[in-house]
């Protein structure tokens, strides 16, 4: 069943299409109908990239020319193959890292240990009921860039800039200067807890100064609901907060789980799966180690660390 969905018009020509931010997987995407027209992202299944091409045929007659990828998790490209004939552009980092650490028959398989002894892939099954990885043919950029690409579409331009290794390595954002609206992928999450992949928090505060500066009159998020600058700021001193915190608890010589369960989110408490603060304590530690931040993730470990901190939560709220 495909959640709702809904396309919004945020500036003239401009159009976001939300999903409610209702857990993993539930990402935002958008179109600039204007000249050729673009796509920024795809969704995670085909179903949900189906009714968003439903969506933008409402507002547009001819299919797009490009789509942006704005980095390589599934949730932002695995609806890429629908969009036939048009041009994928993604940063080298993003096409790089295309389906190295996921893949569709991989979560198509995870769906059906709904009853696994482990509790967290149980868990997780429970968490992919909604979606459908079937029939997802990786479908890679066929036109990369290093730092920035300029599209003009029609007299609206869009500077895709390459902000990574911010969440992911190849993030991109794509600001439209004339509308005043920055597409941010996840780069920022709105009202809801980030997860920190690869990538380092000094890249991830540029990205969020970056943002700032070109002070936009709306953001689309990767995640949660629209937000303007107050959203950018607020994502970015969570960050820093999570950040120090970690750091002050890792002299202390507590382990990344420990130090979760000591971190007071106040404010933040009451975003959206704030569980997901074990992705970025560990991320945190991993730096204060030395690690590089391109240091090979477990994905497993991170999220047992989820669900055992998901049941602390509830065991003390």
């Amino acid at each position: 069943m495909i959640m709702e969905m809904q396309l919004k018009e945020i500036a003239k020509d401009v159009h976001a299409c939300l999903q409610p931010d209702k857990g993993i997987g539930t990402s935002n995407a958008g179109l600039i109908n204007s000249g050729d027209g673009l796509a920024v992202d795809t969704f995670w299944d085909l179903p949900h990239t189906r009714k968003m091409i439903e969506l933008y045929a409402g507002v547009r007659s001819e299919p797009v020319k490009y789509v942006v990828n704005t980095h390589e998790n599934g949730d932002h490209i695995w609806g890429n193959q629908l969009f036939e004939g048009a041009e994928i552009i993604a940063s080298q980092a993003c096409a790089d890292a295309f389906g190295i650490s996921e893949s569709p028959e991989m979560l198509q398989a995870v769906k059906s240990m709904v009853d696994n002894p482990d509790p967290v892939l149980a868990g997780f099954a429970k968490n992919l009921a909604g979606w459908d990885f079937t029939g997802i043919e990786l479908t890679k950029p066929s036109r990369t860039f290093d730092e920035e690409l300029t599209l003009n579409l029609d007299g609206i331009g869009a500077r895709l800039i390459m902000v990574g290794p911010a969440h992911t390595p190849g993030d991109v954002i794509v600001y439209l200067p004339e509308r005043g609206v920055v597409f941010a992928g996840d780069v920022v999450f709105s009202l809801c807890t980030p997860v920190g992949w690869q990538g380092s928090y000094e890249k991830w505060f540029a990205a969020m100064d970056l943002i700032i500066e070109f002070a936009p009159d709306v953001i689309v998020p990767g995640h949660g609901p629209l937000c303007g600058i107050e959203g950018a700021r607020e994502f970015k001193a969570y960050l820093q907060y999570v950040r120090q915190e970690s750091k002050t608890h890792f002299d202390a010589g507590l382990s990344s789980m420990d130090a979760c369960k000591k971190i007071d989110l106040g404010p933040y408490a009451d975003w959206t799966e704030p569980e997901r603060l074990f992705f970025n304590v560990e991320r945190a530690y991993r730096e204060f180690r030395g690690e590089s931040w391109d240091t090979p993730v477990d994905a497993m470990t991170n999220f047992k660390g989820v669900g055992e901190l998901r049941a602390f939560y509830a065991a003390n709220r």
